[in-house]
């Protein structure tokens, strides 16, 4: 979650440009953070708010390495604010992770068999087409998809 937002913070330039899309994610992410979960499974109700988070990151990462629209200081402030997950851009940045839906899915410690999870296996070798990550919702974040 993003700071607390006080009238000392000073925006860097161009934040003018982002605002608007923060401000609507940061208010889906509220209404999916207060979005009643009866029926649903404890990990299912997690899954809306870990979709939010991961656009936000990727937004973030595709306007400073993909079309290079944001100045570094804006993107180093986005990341200081918790607009994006810092570890998460991390790993989208080396090779074989470059659609990774949430850092829970390649930690081994988390799953049977200290492996990762099943979103990260290609299409192509999967038994069942259609999974669901436990962890995050995810139907498939292989690099080879």
């Amino acid at each position: 979650m993003p700071k607390i937002k006080t009238s000392r913070v000073s925006y860097p330039e161009g934040w003018e440009l982002i605002e608007p899309t923060i401000r609507e994610l940061d208010a889906k992410m509220r209404e999916a953070e207060n979005d009643p979960h009866d029926g649903k499974r404890k990990c299912e109700a997690l899954w809306p708010i870990f979709r939010i988070s991961h656009q936000r990151s990727r937004y973030i990462y595709d306007l400073y390495y993909r079309r290079k629209e944001i100045s570094e200081k804006l993107y180093e402030f986005c990341l200081d604010q918790g607009y994006a997950d810092r570890n998460l851009i991390a790993k989208w940045k080396k090779p074989g992770y470059e659609r990774l839906c949430c850092l829970r899915c390649i930690q081994t410690r988390d799953h049977n068999f200290a492996t990762t999870c099943v979103c990260r296996v290609p299409k192509h070798l999967r038994e069942e087409q259609v999974i669901e990550c436990v962890h995050c919702g995810c139907r498939g974040c292989a690099s080879g998809d």
